[in-house]
């Protein structure tokens, strides 16, 4: 016999007995996971409420329209290439027609205290409203009227002035304020014309010959800059060699009548 010890043979697994399991790790509760895994939890996949949609769509909203809003002002604008001095002849006369416009409405406003606290509010009815009849005729050409204004009186040698620039005239004087016109002895309205060639001009189809004299009431300070402004009714005329000129007066009288004119289809709608 030898000495060599013989290895002991594995022991076979007894029959019916089965393999030994090793105990599967443990999932690790909310308490023993890192910070890292914790925030990576709570932020994927993400939970978005229907509240938060709401607010998320009325901020994209309001960010567009901001957006739109700054875009649109930016936009180059009218007045963006007009002259410093341009821009503040064009806020002075906002600044008078707001003024006129204010005082119009404080005038309005007395009106109405008078009727509301007159003892015979009939009689100041009546006496408004003869008031009022004689503001619409001077309007309409069939009062004569008279107050503060200026003269403009353009002399034409060259025979080169057009109807089209005493026309021009009339709209600036009316837009700086103007109240009652008339050119040459004829009275200006509303829904009066200028027609004609140089030399040969008409107002309303009478025909008028320079010099052209405009008496005009309304404000002075107002009407005078308005025909002096840089490309305005004063230098025209002076591009083709006619002189005009401008005297301020604390009394105008236009004098001049039209005939009250009875429209042919128009009627008033009061009962």
């Amino acid at each position: 016999m030898s000495n060599e010890e013989t290895p002991n043979p594995t022991p076979e697994p007894e029959q019916g007995r089965q393999p030994e399991q090793r105990p599967e790790p443990e999932q690790r509760g909310p308490e023993q996971q890192t910070g890292r895994q914790r925030l990576m939890a709570g932020l994927w996949p993400p939970r978005v409420t229907r509240a938060q949609l709401i607010v998320a769509v009325l901020l994209f909203g309001l960010g567009l329209g901001l957006a739109i809003q700054v875009r649109s002002t930016s936009d180059t604008g009218a007045l963006r290439g007009a002259r410093q001095e341009d821009l503040v002849r064009i806020l002075d006369e906002l600044d008078d027609r707001t003024q006129r416009l204010e005082d119009e409405k404080a005038r309005l406003e007395d009106q109405r205290t008078e009727l509301e606290n007159s003892s015979d509010q009939a009689e100041e009815a009546r006496k408004q409203t003869l008031e009022k009849e004689r503001q619409l005729g001077i309007l309409a050409g069939t009062v004569a009227a008279q107050g503060p204004g200026i003269t403009l009186t353009i002399d034409d040698g060259a025979g080169a002035v057009e109807s089209d620039m005493l026309l021009d005239a009339i709209q600036e004087l009316r837009a700086a304020g103007a109240e009652a016109i008339q050119v040459n002895g004829v009275r200006v309205v509303a829904d009066s014309y200028f027609s004609g060639d140089a030399g040969d001009i008409e107002v309303d189809g009478r025909k008028i010959k320079a010099p052209y004299r405009f008496k005009v009431i309304g404000k002075p300070q107002d009407l005078e800059p308005a025909l002096n402004i840089p490309g305005g009714v004063v230098q025209t005329l002076e591009k083709e060699q006619a002189t005009a000129t401008v005297t301020r007066s604390q009394k105008i009288v236009v004098d001049a009548l039209r005939p009250a004119e009875r429209p042919d289809y128009a009627r008033s709608s009061s009962q």
